[in-house]
């Protein structure tokens, strides 16, 4: 059987944040896929077919990352896909404990599905979307938070 994860966010945008819990996790799983989540209550600041050609981009010689939308509840896609595995990256003792209340309930949702947990890598250990966003919305130098086709797309000349 394969060992399918879903590596669950709004990806707004994607970081090197998340890139590195991505790459390190290809060693772990037969197939990561990034799962771009649409929430009616948010507004991204990058239209989600964009951030899906920025996953697909950045990750176009790897066959083993597969990209796509989803909306409503991350377990309901995982049964979906067959993804026995939903992945998380930790930057901090917060993001573990509202993260351990998520994968809680998932499981109480669906036991047959496990949450794995990986530590963001020191580098990137303090990135989140937000203030990447607002590094991108004053036109701050971003360069060393994106991935390198992300930071072309969006820079402001």
């Amino acid at each position: 059987m394969q060992r399918i994860c879903l590596f669950p966010g709004t990806f707004d945008p994607i970081t090197l944040g998340h890139t590195d819990i991505i790459d390190r996790a290809l060693e772990l799983f037969d197939e990561v896929v990034v799962g771009i989540g649409v929430n009616a209550t948010k507004i991204p600041m990058f239209p989600v077919e964009q951030r899906q050609a920025w996953i697909r981009d950045i990750y176009k010689n790897q066959p083993k990352v597969k990209a796509l939308t989803y909306e409503g509840l991350t377990i309901k896609c995982c049964q979906t896909i067959g993804a026995r595995y939903i992945l998380r990256g930790i930057r901090s003792f917060t993001d573990f404990e509202y993260e351990k209340a998520i994968a809680e309930v998932n499981r109480m949702m669906d036991p047959s599905i496990e949450t794995y947990f990986l530590n963001s890598s020191p580098n990137v250990g303090t990135l989140a979307s937000t203030l990447v966003r607002d590094v991108i919305r004053n036109s701050g130098d971003a360069s060393r938070l994106l991935p390198a086709a992300v930071w072309q797309s969006v820079k402001k000349p």
